[in-house]
């Protein structure tokens, strides 16, 4: 197939061939599974982008940060949009900044990040550092990163918000912690996001967490969707079933994605990669038939049984 792509596109001309590209990206996007953000109705990718640790590089490295923008730019190419990262993340942002510079087309862009540090000052200082490494005019998300003194940072973001200095709020956790004082957050306070771990395997949050967004009406993303690669160390090894076909599932990435985005309350998964083939892989699971209930509780008894 691919060479067969490349005879085709030698015969094109370089206005033709750049017209055929752009086609193929509008169609990549357009066939994508979008969620609708319930406290806005604008629809999203249902499959974003997550930074910790895979961006933690050298940023003055010339060759480490190309590899980094190659990623995020397939990851538009292909129809993505929310970015997420937060200050917690090391060199993370300063990297995704330099990274968007080199990107000629941000119009999909969903920049979300966090605020993580104490204090009313101190986070609003830290948040205007975090748009300035970006380079973006204003975020998309701001949310509190494992609901570090969430108390004081909300007011803010409220504010924020009615300011348009951005444009949704959300709170997030992550390793399943602290689940009690976020189900008390859901259901008192007005944020548009919430996150937390949600896969295969660690579906505690299908008690409480994810039916109570749905309830609230508050958009869910999900971090660790391959338990920070553990997923792949446990089962690459094995053959997926024959009837993963039938979600049109060619990889364990697109499996693994698909179990969670088929979920009614979830908005957004961000897996991470620093890998060009790995996001192709990753933003695969945007395409293609869903499993339903049924085939979800297949799959999980599948990988029970490996």
């Amino acid at each position: 197939m691919k060479a067969s792509r490349r005879r085709f596109l030698q015969y094109l001309s370089a206005a033709g061939a750049s017209l055929a590209l752009t086609r193929a990206s509008d169609a990549i996007a357009a066939v994508s599974h979008q969620r609708v953000i319930p406290s806005s109705n604008e629809a999203i990718p249902s499959i974003g982008m997550g930074s910790w640790l895979v961006f933690a590089i050298d940023p003055e490295d010339a060759t480490q940060l190309a590899s980094r923008e190659a990623v995020i730019r397939e990851f538009f190419q292909r129809g993505g949009g929310m970015i997420d990262s937060s200050p917690m993340y090391g060199v993370a942002q300063d990297v995704i900044g330099r990274s968007l510079k080199g990107i000629d087309d941000l119009s999909g862009l969903f920049s979300a990040t966090k605020v993580w540090t104490h204090g009313n000052r101190q986070g609003l200082l830290q948040m205007e550092d975090s748009r300035l490494l970006w380079g973006v005019p204003r975020f998309d998300l701001m949310q509190v990163h494992n609901l570090m003194d969430w108390e004081s940072h909300l007011p803010n973001l409220y504010d924020m918000k009615e300011e348009a200095q951005i444009r949704y709020v959300g709170v997030t956790t992550s390793h399943g912690r602290r689940h009690d004082e976020l189900i008390d957050i859901i259901r008192s306070q007005p944020v548009d996001f919430v996150q937390f771990t949600y896969n295969i395997l660690d579906r505690e949050a299908e008690r409480f967490l994810l039916p109570l967004a749905a309830d609230k009406g508050i958009a869910v993303i999900i971090n660790r969707p391959f338990q920070r690669g553990r997923l792949f160390e446990r089962f690459s090894r094995y053959a997926l079933p024959d009837w993963a076909a039938e979600i049109d599932c060619s990889n364990w990435a697109q499996f693994f994605l698909k179990f969670i985005i088929a979920h009614p309350s979830v908005t957004c998964a961000i897996p991470a990669t620093s890998r060009v083939d790995h996001m192709q892989q990753n933003m695969s699971a945007a395409h293609g038939r869903l499993p339903d209930q049924a085939m979800r509780k297949e799959m999980i008894r599948y990988v029970q049984n490996l």
